[in-house]
């Protein structure tokens, strides 16, 4: 099982950007895909993006597609998230997961991290 620990949330103001990082530990983390979600209140949890376990496969959802960039660093079994051109829409709390298949629905990722906040505003 792999446990998951998102940093770098913050304030930043619009147009602003922030890197998130998503740090891993157990031995399945590299043949792992990793998600990115977020989650703005009254909100339903969003796919925002994932890497396959090689990091060679990115998708992003439309939303965020030209603004925000997935990398992996397998050495450093760390996933990271970064957000440029941000808007207030992008104000949520953001999630890293991982799971076996990876792709857009929340319901394929087993493992979770506690999230960070994200704010974007003037």
């Amino acid at each position: 099982q792999v446990q998951l620990v998102e940093s770098g949330g913050g304030l930043v103001q619009p147009g602003g950007s922030l890197r998130l990082s998503c740090a891993a530990s157990g031995r399945t983390f590299r043949t792992s895909n990793i998600g990115w979600f977020r989650q703005a209140p009254g909100k339903e949890r969003e796919f925002v993006g994932f890497a396959n376990w090689s990091g060679g496969n990115i998708r992003y959802a439309d939303s965020v597609k030209g603004r925000f960039t997935i990398s992996r660093d397998n050495g450093k079994n760390t996933v990271y998230l970064q957000m440029n051109s941000l808007k207030p829409e992008d104000t949520a709390v953001y999630y890293c997961a991982a799971g076996p298949f990876g792709g857009s629905s929340p319901n394929t990722y087993n493992a979770w991290g506690q999230g960070t906040q994200v704010t974007v505003s003037s």
